[in-house]
């Protein structure tokens, strides 16, 4: 098995336009890993089509794979799992991690682990602390801030999450890449509201707040994203293509967009803390990499005495590191079938 004394497992990650692989030991060290990207391919549409990331994945899926275990110097009969993410994402995208970790399995006669990729993401939060040499970051409230998804759980373990709620309509950085699609950005559009969000006045729109105050732990960025589009075009008008923006005004739109989503993100956040008396809270996902969230996430748990894990931005974006969750499922003989199907789709009350 190389120069590794560990078991190893490869991880496959492919849930919607990011092909990604990773040999990951049991105590979390990165071996080998590839992530191939399609940024440029998703670029002149403003966002992801579903069939070029799936046909993107079907020809990077090998050699993503093939890079991972060259880097660990293992091979297939070295392995003691296959992990996959099975759930949620893109159907297409997904099948084609699915079947490449079926056949893997089968060829190499090799247990399957099927992975929940939001769990993982998650799960980045504890191999954050692990490489620190820290105990188990668990129980926790988890707060997923991604394009796709906006949850927050109650965590009891790695594997143990009871949804506590989530958006009812965008997700938040779906909002981010919609109000950079309106403000001709480019794309990806969360990075770009961000760079321009940080030469802004936060102040100088005042937008909604949507549900911060009605006690629950949903989510709505829709009428949030309207209320932006209503500041800079006004009501009636559809046609961004004509705008003329100031850079003044574009920061300042970005600005004060960014602060009402990280308001009602660290409203929810310290309220689920505070109501279900866990010591920590646990935040991943695309968005988690952004610096206005993790300030104003560090400003409240300063204040108010609870522990912050943060995933590294490194593992913030999807990539099969995260996949080192199956390890505690292979701890509870947790394994997949090999008639193992995807739940496609967004994850939304479970």
């Amino acid at each position: 098995m190389g120069e590794c004394d560990e078991d190893v497992l490869l991880a496959i990650e492919s849930t919607c336009d990011e092909t990604a692989a990773a040999v990951v030991t049991r105590s979390g060290r990165v071996l080998g890993e590839c992530i191939a990207t399609q940024e440029n391919l998703h670029e002149q549409f403003g966002g992801v089509v579903p069939e070029i990331a799936a046909r993107a994945h079907l020809e990077r899926i090998l050699p993503v794979i093939d890079t991972s275990l060259r880097q660990a110097g293992v091979e297939g009969k070295d392995l003691h799992a296959i992990a996959v993410a099975d759930r949620p994402g893109l159907a297409g995208s997904l099948l084609v991690g699915v079947v490449a970790a079926k056949s893997l399995a089968l060829a190499w006669q090799k247990p399957l682990v099927a992975i929940n990729h939001l769990h993982a993401h998650l799960y980045a939060c504890q191999l954050s602390r692990t490489a620190d040499g820290d105990a188990s970051v668990y129980p926790a409230i988890g707060l997923i801030v991604s394009g796709g998804h906006t949850t927050l759980y109650l965590c009891r373990d790695a594997i143990d999450l009871e949804y506590l709620g989530g958006t009812i309509d965008d997700a938040a950085g779906e909002a981010f890449d919609k109000v950079a699609a309106m403000l001709s950005l480019g794309f990806p559009g969360g990075v770009a509201v961000a760079r321009w969000a940080e030469k802004g006045d936060d102040q100088a729109f005042s937008f909604p707040r949507s549900k911060q105050h009605d006690g629950s732990y949903d989510f709505s960025f829709s009428g949030l994203k309207t209320a932006v589009r209503y500041a800079i075009v006004g009501p009636g008008r559809q046609d961004f293509s004509t705008l003329e923006l100031s850079d003044e005004i574009k920061a300042n739109v970005c600005a004060s967009f960014e602060a009402a989503v990280v308001d009602v993100l660290v409203a929810k956040s310290r309220r689920a803390i505070r109501e279900h008396g866990v010591p920590r809270l646990l935040v991943g996902g695309g968005v988690a990499a952004n610096r206005r969230l993790r300030r104003q996430l560090e400003e409240a748990a300063e204040a108010d005495g609870f522990d912050l894990v943060i995933a590294p931005p490194e593992l913030c974006t999807d990539n099969a590191v995260m996949g080192a969750i199956a390890w505690k499922k292979i701890d509870r003989n947790d394994f997949a079938t090999l008639d193992l199907d995807i739940t496609p789709g967004l994850q939304r009350g479970f």
